[in-house]
């Protein structure tokens, strides 16, 4: 007979989507708890180290393969779509909002210290990484922003306190950006994270 792990290794591999050990259950007629999928998934995790997948929990516990980080430049050769673009304005704007959460746009303005352009909020609500999560009881009750779970699962974190500490970031390395396309690409798709490029706002004014 085939060993558990087995069987949760290929219907992980073959899913375009990530799995849940709830749903994992039914490959085994519910035979098997959900604790105990949960440990051979845990025990899948620690053989698949050093390899060209790694498999991993998402926001909400499903689970996932996922290409290795260092792969990534030799993956991004074979990308074919052009990765979407983000500019330095941007990432300063989802950086605020990720860290000071749940924030207004004059919150962000008073951080940056520059008005914050409509069409940055757009881009990212777009995205998916950044959503309305209520009102702040103030004059004119401006929107409330906070990240997404697609934030999250795109940028390989279990929960918001995964993220890198602001104090041991340095400007080289700008905590929330992916250096490469396919650095956390799913199974079965090459390019799912697009790769976030740093550019310069050429125009003065331009937030």
């Amino acid at each position: 007979m085939l060993k558990p792990e087995h069987v949760i290794e290929a219907a992980l591999l073959a899913s375009r989507t990530p799995l849940e050990p709830r749903t994992l259950r039914k490959l085994f007629d519910d035979a098997l708890s959900a604790k105990t999928i949960k440990q051979h998934l845990e025990a899948l995790r620690a053989e698949w180290l050093e390899r060209g997948l790694v498999l991993e929990e998402l926001p909400g516990g499903a689970w996932r393969f996922r290409t290795a980080e260092a792969l990534g430049p030799y993956l991004a050769r074979l990308a074919v779509d052009k990765p979407q673009r983000f500019s330095r304005a941007a990432l300063e704007t989802l950086a605020v909002i990720a860290y000071r959460q749940p924030v207004t746009r004059g919150d962000i303005e008073a951080i940056r210290g520059v008005a914050v352009n409509p069409a940055i909020i757009r881009q990212l609500e777009e995205r998916g990484w950044i959503e309305t999560v209520g009102y702040r009881e103030t004059p004119g009750r401006p929107a409330l922003l906070a990240t997404t779970k697609t934030f999250l699962t795109d940028h390989g974190l279990k929960c918001l306190a995964d993220l890198p500490s602001i104090e041991t970031s340095t400007e080289a390395e700008f905590p929330l950006g992916l250096e490469n396309p396919a650095q956390t690409a799913p199974v079965g798709e090459l390019q799912t994270q697009e790769e976030l490029h740093f550019e310069k706002d050429t125009e003065d004014g331009r937030s």
